[in-house]
């Protein structure tokens, strides 16, 4: 490991995208008590005044900004606006997310084209729109992309999701080569957790109209997610608490939930052994599209 590129947060700077509930809203929360500035983007306008609404009392200033990660053109706004409200940003989180699930033989397009827009394309704009002016500042920043535990594991009915987060994982390392070949003082971080009790299953609340087009066996595997999360014995806020703790330790990989490592090992073991892709999840009481 290498030394720590922001461990001192005070005064500093954050950018969460995704800011309006779940982790992003956590993670607002926690900069708040570290004494940092706060710009939140989401498409979620009233989310973000909540969660404004939630950090003022902590002495933090909060900007918002609404923000589709699918847009270049509107995360390239939330960095500038970033930059003419706080003169600089110093630790950006690349949060926003959507989930859908399902078999991958009847995903459809439009489910393809939204969550790779947000959960992949939003990382991709986050840091081609900041990391040129963090290295600008010639200043101690970080980086941290929220992925999931399902970019470090291939899990049955979310072929997708697991797409796009495994997509964050590898976009997350290149970049840590990336700036470390350019002797940048500039901290990279993925966050993988695994089930947390967030409105991550009420993403179609935010879709557009027009990719709306839902998978049709998507429902068992959206119900045994529901519950999962609802299981979860990490919250949003320890999530956000133990991703800060990563930061100021400078750790790449960040995995809140020990037991999902038994996964991530099982998946590299059949990797090295040329053995069958292993399935960790429970099954099903009936198979997939078979009907009560």
């Amino acid at each position: 490991m290498e030394g720590s590129c922001l461990d001192k947060l005070e005064g500093k700077v954050a950018v969460i995208t995704g800011g309006g509930s779940g982790i992003g809203r956590e993670l607002a929360l926690a900069c708040a008590r570290e004494g940092m500035k706060v710009m939140l983007g989401d498409v979620d306008e009233k989310g973000m005044e909540e969660t404004a609404a939630l950090a003022g009392p902590l002495g933090a200033r909060v900007e918002t900004l609404r923000c589709d990660v699918r847009q270049a053109d509107e995360v390239e706004a939330l960095a500038r606006r970033t930059v003419d409200r706080f003169g600089a940003a110093h630790l950006l989180f690349n949060n926003a997310g959507v989930a859908v699930v399902g078999p991958a033989w009847t995903t459809t397009l439009e489910e393809w084209q939204w969550v790779l827009d947000v959960n992949l394309m939003g990382v991709v704009h986050g840091i081609r729109s900041f990391v040129p002016r963090m290295l600008a500042q010639k200043d101690e920043c970080h980086v941290v992309s929220t992925s999931s535990a399902a970019g470090l594991t291939s899990v049955p009915g979310n072929s997708v999701y697991c797409v796009s987060k495994h997509g964050v994982v590898t976009l997350s390392e290149c970049l840590k080569h990336d700036l470390r070949r350019a002797g940048a003082t500039i901290g990279v971080s993925v966050l993988c957790p695994a089930f947390v009790n967030t409105a991550i299953f009420d993403s179609a609340r935010n879709r557009p109209a027009e990719l709306a087009n839902e998978n049709p066996l998507g429902e068992p595997y959206a119900e045994m997610g529901r519950r999962a999360i609802r299981a979860g014995k990490l919250t949003a806020a320890d999530v956000a608490r133990i991703t800060l703790e990563g930061v100021k330790a400078n750790r790449f990989y960040i995995l809140p939930h020990a037991k999902i490592r038994n996964a991530i090992e099982t998946r590299m073991r059949d990797i090295l052994e040329d053995r069958e892709p292993t399935d960790t999840l429970p099954p099903f009481e009936k198979k997939v599209g078979e009907t009560a």
